[in-house]
């Protein structure tokens, strides 16, 4: 038996199937985005009916930033989407030429960003308190 801890290792069925999992998790994670951010501007609408049937103008209503957060949502969501295909397809060919190295550069990108979106919902939702 060699010591040797440089000896390559083929990629196996299981290493295929974790990269498929991991690409069904970001998928169902920017579904639940893309989501959240249809209920924030089906809600932003539903608050502009609710004023215009009271006649009535509701503190907060004329901002209109319930909607832009929530296509913002959207469009992360949707590009989450984009880069997780991209990250699959990326794993997938490292995968079979036996050269992944793991890389945290999406991950980074995408912790950033819904961190930014977070940061703005609280913002936004602060004065509403």
């Amino acid at each position: 038996m060699t010591e040797n801890n440089t000896t390559e290792r083929k990629a196996t069925a299981s290493d295929h199937l974790a990269n498929e999992r991991t690409f069904l998790a970001w998928i169902r994670t920017s579904i639940a985005i893309m989501g959240f951010g249809f209920v924030v501007v089906k809600f932003s609408l539903f608050i502009k009916q609710i004023s215009f049937a009271f006649d009535e103008h509701i503190p907060g209503q004329g901002k209109g930033y319930s909607a832009i957060i929530g296509i913002i949502l959207v469009a992360t969501g949707a590009l989450m989407t984009l880069l997780a295909f991209l990250r699959y397809r990326s794993i997938e060919r490292k995968l079979l030429a036996n050269v992944y190295y793991p890389s945290f550069k999406l991950s980074l990108v995408l912790t950033i960003a819904l961190l930014l979106v977070s940061i703005l919902l609280v913002v936004y939702l602060i004065p509403n308190i």
